[in-house]
């Protein structure tokens, strides 16, 4: 049989593919709810998938920039963006120009673009100096344009209708292009410049340069994107922008757990992945939330929100407070069938496009997920051991009782004992597990098992998600609901045993049907049943020599399917690719049972990987191609990038392989059985938080283990390594 398409929105809202990738290699800003994608140049193209430009909450606020000398296109020299993710910086040259019946040879005139995003606007520097040793004169011009285009129309879902573009607003320094939505909302974009124009229209403004030789000058710009005309208009103002975004930056950094590393390899792949979670993180009232990635997911989702809180929980505590605020505050109230809500679920995906307020997707408050809700349980349990801030959880034990509420009254649809979904409206999501696409779950022989589906993850999810909610109900002094949490929580433990565990597979069960028939194939989601440890010890063995068979591990990492199943492509989206951070919630899996053999090789693989791309910059997922020796990672062509829960990947593996644990109640931290890979010497961990403590450590790889030094003398936190040997 052979498998259909694959998508994370099945076919109506999914992602088209095209013969150009132009996000990788391209550079990408973000802060807050605006994001942009420029090519190399700085300049946004209708080319590849067309997918480049200035995006303000779901919208397209720019849709074509390009820089032209004498109307001639720049020459590229060098283009990248800080390591701080905040600005893009990019250097051009003039190729020849005719101007006037004169001659300027190329490369005789520098440009340097630094351009940045702050408080919903664009702001950009143009540095021109003449290296000519003569006097030159030329026309700079700017082309824009904006389509308003939604989102989800850019990634390729067909409109029956759209709004109207509105006659342009021309001014002496400004250019207004207003957009009225078929929502009834005008969305505005808006050009300022620092110098008049010497000529300027609807898609262009042109200034006439005139430099001495050394000559230089400079030239401000910004583009203000809302959804409503601003009554008073603001010139750009570039030094106030960048430097409220050092200042947010360095506080940030301040306040931060640091790592460093005898390697400045792997240093930089860590600050590039904190700074990519930076930038991806955006203010809301109840804290800051990560966005799931650039370009298409950059919006609030439960499930991709909650396992990156949850991978960098040891690094940062106040990005787990803001998703577990942020996620209570939008739990669903009642049942709606067309969002696929019920009381007490926690919502899969927030957007608010034109598209979505329109329902013509149905994510503008979508709950169509199964696992998001006990993962929510499961952050507030981990976020209490390692802060030990209780305020928070009775802050949001009501919506904590209301999630598991949810569990026993609406998380098993047949009665059965376990958590399953089967889709309710009418156009949201088929498969709502965190491999959405529609073919992701199937039976060995290929055919799409039909639902309720219950899958193997997810009854891990409940399990930890009972035992969690019982440490938290203990802790508030309701010893009778944890200790009926814990019952519920052993006995789906052995039910899910009998069910799920297949000799054959040496694993889990990828799932069951609607008619209890497993659905036995190799699949990667058996290894997070070691993360929640509703995998029962005497099953580690096997599953570890699984996930490590050539059929599930490309040599990069873990497939999400083996590469003997009948719907295995190593380029789908989730029948064969490779994940970061499904690969990091296996490393984490087997950390819990001590065996750091896994995880250390997926730290190296990811590493040696991270090498391979711009940036040192993991995508979503790569395809699940078998390594060849001196032949790098093949590219997803619609991954994103950056990603959230794949750049909190590396600080995960990294405590999976030192065995990291805290306690907030004990004021303790310990290693256990921790190993450094080869390519680590030392290892330095800056204020890691422990409750309301710090503390400073430093790391050394031995031969067969690792020592542990406290460098602050007055720390009271206790520190201890567990070492034996490791197999």
């Amino acid at each position: 049989m052979q498998p259909e398409p694959s998508s994370e929105h099945g076919p109506d809202h999914h992602i088209v593919g095209s013969p150009s990738h132009e996000t990788e290699g391209g550079r990408v800003l973000k802060h807050d709810d605006a994001f942009l994608i420029v090519d190399r140049l700085g300049e946004i193209l209708p080319t590849g998938r067309g997918e480049q430009g200035i995006y303000y909450r779901g919208t397209r606020y720019l849709s074509r920039l390009r820089v032209r000398f004498a109307k001639r296109p720049p020459m590229l020299l060098c283009s990248s963006v800080l390591e701080n993710n905040l600005l893009l910086a990019v250097d051009l040259s003039n190729p020849e120009m005719h101007v006037d019946g004169r001659v300027v040879e190329h490369g005789t005139v520098h440009l340097a673009r630094r351009a940045l995003l702050r408080d919903n606007a664009y702001f950009e520097r143009i540095h021109v100096r003449n290296y000519s040793g003569g006097l030159v004169t030329f026309p700079l011009t700017f082309e824009f344009d904006a389509d308003f285009a939604d989102i989800f129309e850019v990634r390729g879902t067909p409109r029956a209708a759209r709004g109207q573009r509105r006659e342009a607003v021309i001014a002496e320094g400004s250019v207004r292009i207003p957009y009225m939505g078929l929502d009834g909302v005008e969305r505005c974009t808006e050009l300022e410049f620092s110098r008049t124009p010497k000529h300027v229209s609807a898609i262009e403004a042109t200034f006439e340069l005139t430099l001495p030789p050394a000559g230089e000058l400079e030239l401000e710009w910004s583009i203000t994107f809302q959804p409503a005309a601003r009554s008073t208009r603001r010139r750009a103002n570039f030094d106030a922008a960048a430097g409220a975004a050092l200042d947010a930056c360095r506080r940030d950094e301040a306040d931060e757990t640091r790592v460093f590393t005898s390697n400045a390899h792997f240093n930089r792949w860590l600050e590039r992945s904190r700074a990519d979670l930076r930038m991806l993180s955006t203010a809301t009232e109840y804290g800051s939330y990560p966005y799931a990635g650039v370009p298409w997911f950059s919006t609030p989702f439960g499930r991709d929100g909650i396992w990156t809180a949850l991978q960098m929980l040891w690094v940062d505590q106040r990005m787990a407070a803001g998703v577990l605020r942020f996620l209570s505050a939008y739990q669903a109230k009642e049942l709606d069938p067309s969002a696929d809500a019920e009381p007490g679920k926690i919502v899969h995906e927030m957007r608010d496009g034109e598209m979505a307020m329109l329902h013509e997707v149905p994510f503008g408050r979508y709950y169509g997920s199964i696992d998001s809700t006990p993962l929510y349980v499961m952050l507030a349990a981990a976020y209490y051991g390692v802060t030990g801030d209780l305020g928070l959880i009775r802050e949001i034990w009501p919506h904590l009782e209301r999630a598991i509420g949810w569990l026993d009254e609406y998380g098993d649809q047949d009665g059965d004992g376990f958590v399953e979904y089967g889709r309710r409206s009418n156009d949201g999501l088929v498969q709502q597990g965190w491999k959405d696409s529609q073919d992701s779950v199937s039976h060995s022989d290929g055919a799409l098992a039909e639902g309720p589906i219950a899958l193997c993850e997810v009854q891990g999810y409940a399990f930890a998600a009972r035992l969690g909610f019982a440490r938290l109900a203990r802790a508030l002094g309701d010893t009778a609901r944890a200790d009926r949490s814990e019952r519920l929580a052993r006995e789906l433990q052995q039910r899910f045993d009998e069910a799920f565990w297949r000799d054959e597979l040496g694993m889990y069960a990828l799932a069951l049907d609607g008619k209890k028939r497993p659905c036995r194939v190799r699949n990667s989601n058996a290894g997070h049943c070691l993360y929640t440890r509703i995998a029962l010890p005497s099953r580690v063995a096997a599953l570890h020599d699984a996930l490590l068979s050539p059929e599930m591990f490309s040599g990069w990492g873990v497939r999400t399917l083996g590469a003997k199943e009948a719907r295995y492509n190593p380029m789908s989206y989730h029948n064969g690719s490779v994940w970061p951070h499904d690969n990091a919630i296996i490393a984490l899996g087997f950390s819990e049972f001590l065996d750091r053999t896994l995880p250390l090789r997926l730290l190296e693989s990811f590493y040696e990987c991270a090498s391979y791309v711009d940036f040192q910059r993991l995508p979503e997922l790569f395809c699940g191609f078998e390594r060849k020796p001196g032949q790098e990672p093949i590219r997803y062509p619609v991954a994103c990038l950056p990603q959230a829960w794949a750049a909190a990947s590396p600080f995960s593996l990294l405590s999976a392989v030192l065995g990291l644990e805290t306690n907030a109640e004990k004021k303790r931290v310990v290693f256990n059985r921790p190993r450094l890979p080869d390519f680590i010497d030392t290892l330095e961990i800056r204020r890691l938080r422990v409750g309301n403590e710090r503390v400073d450590l430093r790391l050394v790889r031995h031969p067969e283990d690792v020592g542990v030094n406290v460098l602050d003398a007055k720390s009271t936190i206790d520190v201890s390594v567990v070492k034996s040997s490791v197999s």
